[in-house]
């Protein structure tokens, strides 16, 4: 009984949700596309009459030499910058304190996020707490807590798969308790996004599959979610055609500039669904694996989506079968369950060419009870899957992810 109101609880936050989603005007990043298109940033920037940037990335691409045309022509637009490299791969709420404090230092007044998801995200709560210096990163969680609007932000991605060039998301991580959690607001979005294919080309095949398989699961779960619209839904069908046509040619010719540009475009249509329909349980575990183990967050997706979906295949089969079609699978007139069979199993073939695992090698059966509860406290009452989950089927679950 107390399991059946709850679950209607849930339901009525996400029919509360949906009605947001419908009739509130997101804010949508400008953007800038194409081989070169990142040198256009400066230009800009210039134009919109800042003076100092701070450059939010990581060590690995600093090494890589990756932003360095895009610094020159910082410097040739007359914009001076800092740079702040010590985002690591799961940013913590200390790398985003340090970033803060080198922003006020060097008195900059705009900030770009360069890099995965980690430095985007990095950079977005960096610019909430420089905004909102009276509330601490973990006051933030949630939803719509960031109160005065961030400097002015600016992301360029150099891998096609978190989206967060165009969502009202931050994830970070909270060292203390090893837990992850997310910041979720519109002032989050940046006012430009830059796509351009060449920043991807060096990305080593394990991150391309990785990153790209995250951008399905982003798409996917927007989709087969309950809070979904016409615009999400045509966001996510085309996001999951261009990945099932161009993610596993890119992992294979990494030099192919049409499939990484088709994958960046992929990667913005994904976050575009996902940041108005949400997510769901492929998330919330994934999340949890990240803040324990320090598993990549789009290898943990990855490993977790085919598991996801045969568990709530059933309730979420007309919407699998439309997402088989509109990623070319099936010609037939198979039937809505067939196709979202196929669906699953493509999925599958897709991890197994791209010699990404079935199972999470850090994952101890003794935590497992901690990880189904933290990741049912994340998703309910926020994540509007197809199928609520309880503890002991998500524990089922997980347990089916150890090595």
């Amino acid at each position: 009984m107390i399991w059946t109101l709850k679950k209607r609880m849930y339901r009525v936050q996400h029919g509360v949700m949906k009605v947001v989603a419908d009739v509130f005007p997101f804010p949508v990043p400008a953007l800038l596309t194409g081989p070169g298109s990142v040198k256009k940033l400066a230009e800009n920037i210039r134009i919109r009459g800042l003076k100092h940037v701070l450059v939010v990335t990581d060590k690995v691409l600093m090494n890589l030499k990756l932003p360095d045309g895009f610094l020159a022509s910082l410097e040739e637009n007359g914009v001076d910058y800092t740079v702040f490299d010590d985002v690591e791969p799961n940013p913590t709420i200390e790398n985003v304190e340090a970033g803060r404090r080198l922003y006020k230092e060097n008195k900059c007044d705009g900030i770009i996020g360069f890099g995965g998801g980690s430095p985007i995200d990095c950079a977005k709560i960096i610019g909430a707490r420089i905004s909102n210096p009276y509330l601490s990163v973990r006051r933030m969680k949630g939803l719509f807590r960031v109160f005065i609007p961030i400097p002015p932000f600016f992301a360029v991605p150099t891998t096609a798969g978190t989206g967060s060039e165009t969502t009202i998301a931050a994830v970070i991580t909270d060292a203390d308790t090893h837990k992850k959690f997310a910041i979720n607001d519109f002032k989050l979005i940046p006012k430009i996004a830059v796509l351009d294919p060449e920043l991807m080309v060096g990305l080593p095949p394990h991150i391309t599959a990785t990153t790209g398989m995250d951008a399905l699961t982003h798409a996917v779960e927007a989709y087969i979610g309950v809070n979904g619209n016409k615009f999400t839904d045509e966001n996510a069908e085309k996001a999951t055609a261009l990945i099932f046509e161009n993610l596993e040619e890119a992992y294979q010719n990494g030099s192919n500039i049409e499939a990484r540009n088709n994958m960046a475009l992929a990667s913005f249509y994904a976050g575009s669904a996902f940041t108005r329909a949400y997510v769901g349980y492929v998330h919330a575990i994934a999340h949890t694996l990240g803040g324990l183990y320090g598993v990549p967050h789009g290898l943990a997706n990855a490993v977790i989506l085919p598991y996801v979906l045969e568990f709530c295949r059933e309730d979420a089969e007309s919407k699998l079968a439309s997402l088989a079609l509109a990623g070319g699978l099936g010609a037939n007139g198979e039937s809505d369950e067939e196709l979202s069979y196929a669906f699953i199993e493509k999925i599958k073939t897709m991890n197994k060419n791209m010699d990404i695992p079935t199972y999470i090698k850090e994952l101890e059966e003794a935590d497992i009870p901690l990880i189904a509860k933290r990741a049912l406290d994340e998703a309910h009452p926020d994540y509007p899957v197809p199928t609520i989950m309880t503890r002991d089927e998500c524990e089922d679950l997980v347990r089916q992810l150890l090595p």
